[in-house]
């Protein structure tokens, strides 16, 4: 298997042998179960369909519970579709847990970012702001001319203005997994991944 569905429960941190402290992420991977297997004669691609995080039956729409079923596997909350290079090897209704990695392997890790709303250009693009000197009083976090006058008349797109920030999914890309644990199905990912806590995140090998 080469990915993952996980919840992301946190930050903490480790001590190495030499006495480092390492920062890492705590994500809940798994159980994940196969939902679906789709195949290069039917779909035209190889891939697995995992589901994650169980749900009640009354929560899950008739089509969907259809398609738990068919897999013998209960209501899932989350689904996701992982690559595979062959897709014979998998059977549904699979179980698959941390275990599908090891330490001292690279991953990537995607997920939606943390919402910010609506933020300034100090914020959201790093603009150092105007001079707080000669009575500015107002300016200090502004942006500055953005230079469209009589012509063109208008904003090129792509302008770094104020806008809404964060809320997007993100890849972290070869952080490395510095613990498994398979009794209680969590990783130890070294660095942070994007979202908030309780947020979910796609585990892939890098």
């Amino acid at each position: 298997m080469e990915g993952l569905i996980g919840k992301k429960l946190g930050m903490s941190q480790i001590f190495t042998e030499d006495g480092k402290a390492v920062p890492v992420t705590v994500i809940e991977a798994g159980p994940c179960f196969v939902t679906q297997i789709k195949t290069m004669d039917r779909d035209g691609y190889a891939a697995v369909q995992l589901g994650f995080d169980e749900k009640k039956q009354k929560h899950t729409t008739k089509p969907l519970s259809g398609h738990f079923e068919k897999a013998e596997v209960a209501p899932q909350r989350i689904l996701r579709e992982v690559s595979v290079d062959t897709s014979e090897e998998y059977k549904m209704g699979q179980v698959y847990g941390p275990d599908v990695f090891s330490n001292g392997e690279l991953v990537d890790v995607t997920g939606v970012s943390k919402g910010k709303g609506f933020q300034g250009v100090v914020k959201r693009y790093n603009f150092r702001g105007g001079d707080k000197t000669r009575g500015q009083s107002d300016r200090w976090r502004a942006p500055g001319s953005i230079g469209q006058s009589a012509s063109p008349s208008r904003v090129f797109k792509g302008t770094r203005m104020g806008g809404r920030m964060g809320g997007k999914q993100k890849t972290v890309k070869n952080l490395q997994v510095v613990g498994v644990d398979t009794e209680r199905n969590l990783l130890l990912i070294q660095g942070a991944v994007p979202g908030h806590i309780d947020g979910y995140v796609l585990i892939k090998r890098a």
